[in-house]
């Protein structure tokens, strides 16, 4: 099915808009920008903007963190028409999360359109996380599996996690998978760890293609970062894995 398709049957706004933007760009790619400084979150979302879908932020190690830096980085999500991520992996109670999420200094509640979490905690985290998202129309992404190597998300962990999305649809909007885990066009599917070329690095992150990821494990989205961001030529690689994510997004539509 048709991202513009799929988001006329979505009634989580983040999600519609997403997939519509994904369709209106033509483009599937989501940057992950782990920098550390505004500056170098600032140019990679300016020059990299035009490529995504999707920035994929950790605003807590920014080293200079300051609210012109969400102030700016709006302004370039407008400019360049792509969301915001910031990948907090929420796994605390419902109560706790609620007030990481609504405030302390990064009240990523404001700005980010989509959020996550681990379902360790049970399906409070989705409690106390929608009471603050769900009103202002934002969208939460659920850890289903992980691309690190020996990784605990898996089997009736997954299973499980489906399960709360299922009962969420409102708010949940998809999963950080490998694959594609239901047939249900209102969940999306975000892939980390997704190279031009298969490998691994000596950390344990295992890389997959965007042909691969896409094409045959049926994902929407794949994420890459440093792939692209510490690249010779940023733009052009980014170029390439727009270029790669989309042709096999086209190949089975």
């Amino acid at each position: 099915m048709k991202y513009k398709q799929r988001a006329e049957m979505c009634a989580n706004p983040t999600a519609k808009k997403l997939l519509e933007l994904m369709n209106e760009k033509q483009t599937n790619l989501a940057l992950a920008a782990d920098v550390t400084t505004k500056k170098e979150l600032l140019e990679i979302a300016d020059t990299l903007g035009p490529e995504i879908c999707v920035l994929k932020t950790h605003i807590d190690i920014i080293g200079d963190f300051d609210s012109d830096l969400i102030i700016q980085l709006q302004r370039l999500s407008e400019k360049h028409n792509f969301l915001f991520f910031e990948d907090r992996k929420f796994a605390d109670i419902g109560n706790t999360v609620m007030h990481q999420y609504q405030d302390g200094i990064y009240h990523i509640a404001d700005w980010a359109h989509i959020v996550n979490a681990h379902t360790v905690p049970g399906p409070g985290i989705i409690d106390g996380l929608k009471e603050v998202g769900l009103p202002k129309g934002r969208g939460l992404l659920l850890l289903a599996e992980m691309s690190s190597k020996g990784a605990l998300a898996s089997g009736a962990y997954t299973e499980k996690t489906i399960k709360m999305a299922q009962a969420n649809k409102d708010f949940v909007v998809g999963f950080i998978t490998m694959r594609q885990l239901i047939d249900d066009p209102c969940f999306i599917n975000f892939t980390p760890g997704v190279q031009l070329a298969q490998g691994a690095d000596a950390l344990g992150q295992q890389y997959n293609t965007p042909e691969n990821v896409i094409a045959k494990q049926k994902s929407d989205i794949i994420i890459v970062g440093r792939g692209i961001y510490k690249a010779a030529d940023p733009v052009a690689e980014a170029k390439k894995y727009r270029e790669a994510g989309w042709k096999a997004y086209t190949s089975i539509i």
